[in-house]
């Protein structure tokens, strides 16, 4: 694996990862191009193949975040979303959690008797149980206050029941799993602007600090603009990045590179995991 690790490989990423080691990834992150949405400078999608390596190269506990939408087509959404999240549990995987990324800054659409479409699936898989979740935390909206009938709901197998559980209620709460971003904005995105679908790097990075430590290792087979690549050099963690485009991946390298020539700092998550605090709107 010392060939692969911390690097940007240019190829197929089928073949490129046929030659990893058996579960020795900890996190994978990718968006695949998704229903002949864009053009991907000849990007090929056999979907199956990539399914059943990333099954194999991911350790026991580990996590692939799959992003993901539909195309509609004939006036139907295709469902290729869905179909996908399927074919994983086939493979083996759990789905541990469908999460949605909303996008604050939608581009327009043409009207088509639908409303328009603010968001991607986030579908979280798993193998087996997850080893590794450090939860954000968001401010609760009654913080402090004594609500005398504040309740959590309790998902028991059998009767659903409540009990009052919070008096005062608490200061912070796991955040949802409906995430919102900016996409495109921000200087550490602008960075991507050759690349036709980059993700924002806040997404990626909240997902590396849940599901991921320092020194753990985190792929992209599908690295395009070099998001991923980008955020685990920054975020302490090993990353592997594989494009078939010669030219994404001089970018990838590039983003890259402005990061291991930036100051090193050094996280608290590298003694004790770290919580990112992120406050809802």
């Amino acid at each position: 694996m010392d060939n692969f690790i911390n690097k940007i490989i240019q190829g197929n990423y089928a073949d490129i990862m046929q030659q990893f080691d058996n579960k020795v990834i900890d996190l994978t992150i990718t968006s695949p191009p998704y229903d002949d949405l864009r053009n991907y400078k000849g990007y090929v999608f056999p979907f199956e193949k990539i399914v059943q390596e990333l099954y194999r190269i991911t350790k026991q506990g580990g996590v692939v975040v799959w992003i993901v939408a539909d195309a509609t087509i004939n006036a139907s959404e295709t469902g290729t979303s869905f179909k996908q999240a399927l074919y994983f549990k086939e493979t083996g995987f759990n789905l541990h959690d469908t999460m949605i990324f909303r996008k604050k800054n939608p581009i327009p659409q043409i009207y088509r008797k639908r409303y328009a479409n603010e968001f991607e699936y986030m579908f979280i898989f798993s193998k087996g149980v997850v080893k590794t979740h450090n939860p954000i935390l968001v401010d609760c909206m009654h913080a402090g206050l004594e609500l005398n009938e504040t309740t959590y709901k309790n998902y028991s197998k059998n009767e659903q029941v409540r009990e009052k559980l919070a008096k005062p209620v608490k200061e912070k709460k796991i955040k949802g799993n409906i995430w919102e971003y900016v996409v495109g904005k921000k200087q550490e995105d602008q960075e991507a602007k050759g690349h036709p679908a980059p993700f924002p790097c806040e997404l990626v990075k909240d997902h590396i600090l849940s599901w991921t430590n320092c020194g753990d290792i985190v792929l992209d087979p599908m690295i395009g603009s070099g998001t991923t690549a980008r955020v685990a050099c920054e975020l302490h963690r090993n990353y592997i990045g594989i494009d078939i485009s010669h030219e994404y991946c001089n970018m990838a390298r590039q983003r890259v590179k402005r990061i291991e020539r930036q100051p090193t700092i050094m996280f608290q998550e590298e003694t004790t995991p770290i919580i990112r605090l992120v406050s809802e709107e």
